[in-house]
């Protein structure tokens, strides 16, 4: 077992909780199992935990992220992409297989939603030739969380994002029965309608899109 790992499973152990745990994995659907730490104690103990150990970086940081993503327990997953979010900008395209890996284990909204439009979606800002190899192949891939993943990681790009490309994703997407591609899609044109309101209710008005993508898209604008 890696040191640094076993360290965080120590830490991480003596603050576990039978009954919180139990109430985690009913939430998460009994998707995973939970060591029971709320939120607001774990993102505690990661401040002090990475205050003492260091933070990794570079090949040291995928050997503890993925350390951390073979541990049954989802607070260990969550630990990682506390690590990913702290390097995010220190990431290369070196970097990218493994973390595209990421997207497709274990994967449920909680950590797509981080890894695409925080981590990965800060690398595609820097290394935009990336796009055609990554996010232009998971929006054909019949995988859900890679058509998420596609769908959402311009979400914070404001002006930057590429408008024509978040629109044909979603076209390319848009008749999808999965609520969690349909959610994505609202979310994705909710967000860029801070930015351009009048060309998303534009696009949302002269295109078919399910109920619950189109209702979240024009939540703010009408």
């Amino acid at each position: 077992m890696n040191p640094y790992v076993q360290r965080l499973i120590e830490l991480y152990s003596q603050h576990a909780n039978h009954e919180k745990a139990k109430w985690a994995k009913d939430y998460m659907r009994n998707q995973f199992d939970f060591l029971g730490i709320p939120s607001p104690l774990r993102r505690t103990l990661n401040k002090q935990f990475m205050k003492e150990h260091g933070v990794p970086a570079g090949s040291f940081l995928k050997k503890v992220v993925v350390a951390c993503w073979e541990l049954p327990e989802r607070e260990y997953q969550y630990a990682a992409l506390d690590l990913l979010l702290k390097n995010k900008e220190t990431v290369t395209p070196d970097d990218m297989r493994w973390l595209e890996g990421l997207l497709v284990k274990k994967s449920w909204w909680d950590t797509i939603d981080v890894l695409s439009p925080h981590v990965i979606g800060s690398m595609l800002v820097r290394f935009s030739e990336l796009i055609p190899g990554y996010p232009e192949k998971w929006i054909n891939n019949e995988n859900i969380w890679m058509q998420r993943s596609a769908i959402l990681y311009q979400l914070y790009y404001k002006e930057k994002t590429d408008e024509e490309r978040l629109y044909r994703y979603i076209l390319h997407r848009a008749n999808s029965d999965e609520f969690f591609v349909q959610k994505a899609i609202g979310w994705a044109l909710r967000q860029y309608a801070r930015t351009a309101p009048v060309s998303v209710k534009s696009f949302v008005l002269a295109h078919e899109l399910k109920p619950l993508s189109r209702r979240e898209a024009l939540k703010h604008i009408g």
